[in-house]
């Protein structure tokens, strides 16, 4: 098996070379949370960050960003898969311009979900403010490059969509008044509608290709494992099936946009398999520990609670699936990366 992983990851170094050598692709624009979030947050007044040590340890030059890992995160792993740059900006981050922004920008925000109410609960940027952001960030590069080459690369860009894991597990079943509104199934099929509109809107500001990510097994990540006393610490299976089924109606969705929208290319980015082997096999992709992050204990630190003084805190994060207690480290994200980008994304080149 792990020559098969060898091998896996020589062909996607190949098809990099080929991307490099005709990319279709002139930028990434990415929406979203933590998952993707490269550094938005730093300029909110919120809790949710990780613009200070340990966070960043392993991305180059040894800085934190705001990304929440130890280093890259999806969105670095798929622009460079493309020939792209190897670091996609974060929008509001001051060191980044409009000539760094149009090859590649993001717009993400931690914590944040389709429904407004989950960015209400750590104060963060909500998906239409994400859009508006990036409605200015359409204007600055008309101005930079002229509105016909803008136009071509809003078209041509691929948009990466990650979000949803927030309105489950910060707002839904954390917070008392979504449940009292819905069921589970209600929440879910509310949360389609807004997913729809979203989409809809990036489509009439004229993206054309856009990947739209699942949520991932949410019941194996190490705080909902922390909080499974009952069951010796497993994965939470009701989280995990949940994520199935809602995975399903964002398949659905993607189905019927792409009949309704002419001219519109949106792939469904399943992460959640991929995910889940590594989860049940860590040690076919050379991980050691899965049930707890690297940082601090691992079990339910994340945020500011990733003390750098912590003497808890792993050496190798390498060895990790989880960085803290909601977040995959570096590599897991570029095993995920390399996944996504061969089985969905390469039909972009």
């Amino acid at each position: 098996m792990a020559y098969m992983h060898v091998s896996w990851l020589f062909l996607f170094h190949i098809l990099v070379l080929v991307a490099k050598s005709k990319a279709k692709v002139p930028a990434i624009i990415v929406f979203g949370d933590s998952s993707v979030d490269a550094g938005n947050n730093n300029q909110i007044p919120t809790i949710a960050r990780s613009n200070f040590n340990p966070y960043g340890r392993d991305f180059p030059g040894g800085r934190p960003t705001g990304r929440f890992s130890n280093g890259r995160i999806p969105p670095d792993f798929i622009s460079e898969a493309f020939g792209l740059k190897p670091v996609i900006p974060a929008y509001l981050d001051p060191m980044y311009n409009i000539s760094d922004f149009a090859t590649g920008v993001c717009f993400a925000s931690a914590g944040t979900g389709f429904d407004n109410a989950t960015s209400d609960v750590l104060g963060v940027i909500p998906l239409w403010r994400e859009v508006e952001l990036y409605k200015d960030y359409q204007k600055n590069l008309k101005d930079y490059v002229g509105e016909w080459k803008a136009n071509e690369i809003l078209s041509e860009a691929l948009y990466l969509i990650s979000v949803g894991t927030n309105d489950f597990l910060e707002n839904y079943y954390a917070l008392p008044n979504r449940q009292s509104q819905f069921t589970i199934k209600q929440y879910e099929d509310f949360l389609i509608i807004l997913a729809r509109n979203f989409i809809q809107e990036l489509y009439e500001l004229g993206a054309r290709k856009m990947s739209l990510t699942g949520v991932p097994p949410m019941g194996c990540l190490p705080l909902q494992r922390t909080t499974n006393i009952m069951d010796n610490h497993g994965c939470v299976e009701r989280y995990n099936n949940l994520a199935v089924e809602f995975n399903g109606k964002l398949k659905g969705l993607v189905a019927m946009l792409n009949k309704e929208f002419p001219g519109l290319k949106l792939v469904f980015a399943d992460a959640f398999n991929i995910f889940m082997q590594i989860i049940t096999r860590p040690s076919t992709y050379g991980f050691e520990v899965v049930g707890v992050g690297c940082c601090g204990t691992g079990t339910f630190e994340m945020s500011y609670l990733c003390d750098p003084r912590s003497p808890f805190t792993c050496t190798d994060a390498n060895k990790y699936v989880f960085w803290d207690a909601f977040h995959p480290s570096e590599k897991t994200n570029q095993i995920i990366s390399h996944h996504l980008f061969k089985m969905f994304l390469a039909k972009f080149l």
